[in-house]
């Protein structure tokens, strides 16, 4: 089984497909208007946004966590929380052996919090 679809609640499809097109660097792979439904594909799934969807907290694997906060704060993109290593993985059990993974926290244009993630080969000290 894959996760197939998540739904995002978004107020403005043009301003909200502008804001996914810079995060993701992907157009748009479908839109619906009316009923009010945008679809960007990401990997195997996609991600739905409409007027009628809830706010959920949706996580997306960029390459570099912090590269990609610092791109999106020089578009204006407000930072909820700044990137941060958030566990070490040993073993494969929920992300690839010997990496930091990397999160941060921004605000999309539609007020909704999204989580960007990353991994980086450890560090030790």
């Amino acid at each position: 089984m894959e996760i197939l679809q998540v739904a995002q609640h978004a107020d403005d499809l043009d301003r909200a497909a502008a804001f996914y097109e810079n995060l993701l660097g992907e157009a748009p792979a479908a839109r619906f208007d009316p009923p009010g439904l945008l679809f960007f594909n990401i990997g195997i799934g996609r991600l739905l946004l409409e007027k009628g969807a809830p706010s959920a907290l949706v996580y997306v694997q960029v390459d570099d966590v912090a590269e990609t906060v610092e791109r999106l704060r020089s578009d204006g993109v407000r930072v909820v929380t700044e990137p941060h290593v958030i566990f070490t993985h040993a073993d494969d059990a929920i992300g690839p052996a010997g990496n930091d993974e990397w999160m941060a926290f921004i605000e999309d244009s539609e007020g909704n919090t999204v989580g960007l993630v990353s991994y980086e080969p450890r560090h030790d000290p």
